[in-house]
Parts: structure tokens; C-alpha cells; sequence
């Protein structure tokens, strides 16, 4: 279940905290949205310091399809209906930001870094399309009609985004580490105003940004309420198509194409967390009928933190933690948030000004359709009277005979078999 990424590329490794320590900002969370937190604050000259509970890159960044896009999905049309156009056009341009940010970096990192057109596609409505066009030409972007595709099937149409970009994340991150102040093997155990514990000692800070994919301070800000977790699954094809470019379905668990070095990475088979899916069944299915010549190389699933409103939480963690901010709740757009994140939490923290505060503040309204759902997944887990539950919050864990993992369907915690723990928000291993 290695993605291609890991199969390719040795990170580099830092030693554990062994100390008590004090900095001016601490980040907890090593993976791609807590590195490029660290990168640029060190690129400030910022005292700063990292901790991860395990290796960088060890969670979700390793199993990206590592598109780097402002294009997400058709979303400009809904963006604007719930924020007003105003604060869509801000979301194309933090994003673009981002994007430029990454263009910049990667020219000399021999990272894969490389130019592609990114494709949002409707196979039966054109009128989700027209939509997408309207709605990208009010907040002044150029998106283009295209009606036909080079995958194995038609489509209604689809919206282009020219001069977006993929690369391969691990050899990114192996780049942009290598000077940073990181203690690898560092868990947080505690965390108070202006402190953590660690398994290695306790670190003073100013001010501290958690960047831990689910947050994983309950007390505050709401997040086990605000967020859940979707899953999605990869394949990569050998003896496929090269489909020239980024394409993504616009229905939210529709399947998604890139190619990596000869090999086609076909992704899909999406469901929330603890629920069921397509899974790989859904992706190999779909080989057989349209690639009957392909041949697997690697599988790999990921898991995707989806807010209330479709934009990420980044900023201070809730209203009554000045000093603790957050990123959070990607959307399955981790590569081009997590930048974005970066760019304005650096700003945040060495009190600059940034034009994208209020767009991705964490406390703004909750009041979405998709917090009654949350709600009722939440109370569902909860009064379920089976075993295993969930350290987390006490809700009854379903087994997932894809992966063979315990899941939790209300906030999207996942243990492996003997209980060990796999993905947050959970801290601790499994209870019976």
C-alpha cells in the first residue's frame, strides 16, 4: 500500500526532542502544511521550531495525488453563493498565490515539478459547466469550455484552468527540510497556553500553530463538529493512457486522472470516513472496461479533513486563543492549501496584515447544511452500543474489510487491526 511517491525518495531524518526548550513559535505537525509553515517563517528569520509524533511526511501528504491547482473541483459558482463573489475572487487569488509560491521554489529542486492544464469535468450537465464559466468570468478569470477529453468516456463538458502544475510531494518536502529546526519522534502529550508537553521535554512559545491534519484540541474552536473525513483511493497503471493534463469530476466522489512518470494515477472510489464506498473495487472495475491492457503498480488510499463551507480553516484557532492558530480541513486540495495556509500563517503570527484573514477564518459562521449531517453521524457513534469505540469521543468503530482498519464515521479516526492508532483525530490507541 506504498504510494509512488515513498517508493521513490528517502526523507531526510531528525533526531527527537531531548529537552526542555523555548522558541518563539512552535509548530506541531510535520507534515507538507507544517513544513512550509516552518520554511517560511524560517525564510523570515523566525525563531521557530517543529515537532512530529512519528516522521515527516508520514500521514496524508505521503499519499496525495500531488496536484498544485486553484481549480478545485466546480466550486467557483458555489463559492459565490454562499461568500459573495468578493471573497470567491479572494480564493482564486490566495490560491494562484500559492501557486506561484510553489512555481518559484521548484526550479531547482528536481522535484517533478511541471506545468499542466487542469481539467474540471460533468459528464451529464452542461449547465454545472456554463455555471462554473459565468461564475469564474464574474470574479475575472479565464476559464475556458473544452467539450471533449482524452478519457474513456464523454463527457458534457469541462472547465480549463491554463498553467497549473503536479510534482512529486516527497522529493519537494525532502528539499525545503533539510535546514529546517524539526525534532522527529516528538509527541505532544499536553498542550496549555504558551506551552506543550512532549515526550521529550517541554517547549515554551509565544505562539503556536498546530498543523496536525484533524486539529487535535477539542476544548476549543469546534473542529469535531466543523470538520469529517472522507476517504479516497488510488491506483497507478502501467501500459495506460497519458492523459496530457489534471482532471477531476466535479461530483464530489467522481474519479480524477494525472500521470507520473509513465504511469497513469487514476483515483476515485471516495466515502466518508467509517461509511461505505467504492474503495479500490470501484478503481479496478474501472481498469478492466476502459485500460484491459494496464497492469497495477501501486495502490494507496488517503484521507481528506471537508469543512462546513468548501474553504479551509486557517487562521487563530478559535476567538478566545490569541495566540494559537490552525490549518485545517483542506478538502482534498492539501498541496495548494497547505501553501496557501503557510503564506498567511506566517503573516498571522509576525503580525503582518494579509488580505485572506477573514476568508479563511476558523471562526467564522458554522450555520451550513453540513453541520446537521456532522451532528447526527456524531450522535449516531455515539449511542451505537457496540466495541471497539474511539478514544476520541467515545463513538463505535466500523470495520473496513478494504483496508482492514478500524474507522471511526463521526470525526474520521482510523486503527489498524491491533489497535494501534493510524489517523487522527484520535491520540491514543483503540479501546475494546
Amino acid at each position: 500500500m506504498d504510494s509512488v511517491w515513498t517508493q521513490t525518495v528517502t526523507l531526510p531524518s531528525f533526531e527527537p526532542l531531548q529537552s526542555d526548550l523555548k522558541t518563539d513559535i512552535l509548530i506541531i505537525g510535520g507534515g507538507i502544511a507544517g513544513l512550509l509553515c516552518a520554511f517560511q517563517l524560517s525564510q523570515a528569520g523566525a525563531d521557530y521550531a517543529l515537532v512530529e509524533a512519528d516522521r515527516i511526511c508520514g500521514g496524508i501528504t505521503k499519499n496525495t495525488t500531488a496536484k498544485i491547482t486553484s481549480q478545485h473541483g466546480l466550486i467557483y459558482h458555489k463559492l459565490i453563493h454562499t461568500f459573495g463573489a468578493e471573497k470567491a475572487r479572494l480564493y482564486l487569488e490566495a490560491n494562484q498565490a500559492a501557486l506561484e509560491q510553489y512555481r518559484i521554489l521548484c526550479q531547482n529542486l528536481g522535484c517533478g515539478f511541471e506545468e499542466k492544464d487542469s481539467f474540471a469535468y460533468s459528464l451529464d450537465s452542461r449547465r454545472e459547466i456554463e455555471k462554473e464559466l459565468t461564475a469564474l468570468d464574474q470574479i475575472g478569470f479565464r476559464g475556458e469550455f473544452v467539450s471533449e477529453l482524452p478519457l474513456p468516456f464523454p463527457v458534457a463538458g469541462a472547465v480549463r484552468f491554463p498553467e497549473q502544475s503536479q510534482f512529486h510531494p516527497l522529493k519537494f518536502a525532502a528539499a525545503v527540510s533539510k535546514n529546517l529546526r524539526i525534532f522527529e519522534h516528538t509527541k505532544v502529550l499536553e498542550l496549555m497556553p504558551g506551552k506543550a508537553v512532549t515526550s521529550g521535554g517541554t517547549i515554551s512559545a509565544e505562539k503556536i500553530i498546530i498543523a496536525t491534519h484533524f486539529p487535535i484540541l477539542n476544548k476549543h474552536g469546534g473542529y469535531f463538529i466543523k470538520l469529517y473525513q472522507n476517504r479516497s483511493y488510488v491506483t497507478a497503471l502501467e501500459n495506460a493512457l497519458d492523459v496530457g493534463g489534471m482532471y477531476i469530476d466535479g461530483q464530489e466522489n467522481g474519479l480524477s486522472f494525472r500521470n507520473y512518470d509513465g504511469l497513469l494515477l487514476l483515483g476515485g472510489g471516495g466515502h466518508r470516513t467509517g461509511k461505505k464506498g467504492g474503495n479500490w473495487r470501484e478503481l479496478e472495475e474501472f481498469a478492466r472496461r476502459h485500460y484491459p491492457n494496464a497492469q497495477e503498480t501501486a495502490r494507496w488510499a488517503t484521507q481528506d479533513c471537508m469543512t462546513l463551507d468548501g474553504v479551509p480553516y486557517i487562521g487563530q484557532y478559535s476567538k478566545g486563543t490569541p495566540n494559537l492558530y490552525v490549518a485545517a480541513g483542506f478538502n482534498k486540495w492539501g498541496m495548494t492549501s497547505s501553501m496557501a495556509a503557510a503564506l498567511l500563517l506566517r503573516d498571522l503570527v509576525l503580525g503582518k496584515d494579509n488580505p485572506y484573514k477573514d476568508l479563511f477564518s476558523p471562526s467564522r459562521t458554522v450555520f451550513r447544511p453540513q453541520l446537521a449531517v456532522n451532528g447526527l453521524e456524531a450522535v449516531l457513534g455515539i449511542i451505537t452500543p457496540t466495541v471497539p469505540r474511539c478514544p476520541h469521543m467515545g463513538c463505535a468503530l466500523k470495520y473496513n474489510t478494504q483496508e482492514r482498519s478500524w474507522d471511526c464515521p463521526c470525526h474520521g479516526s482510523r486503527f489498524g487491526e491491533n489497535g494501534m492508532l493510524i489517523d487522527n483525530p484520535a491520540t491514543d490507541d483503540k479501546r475494546m
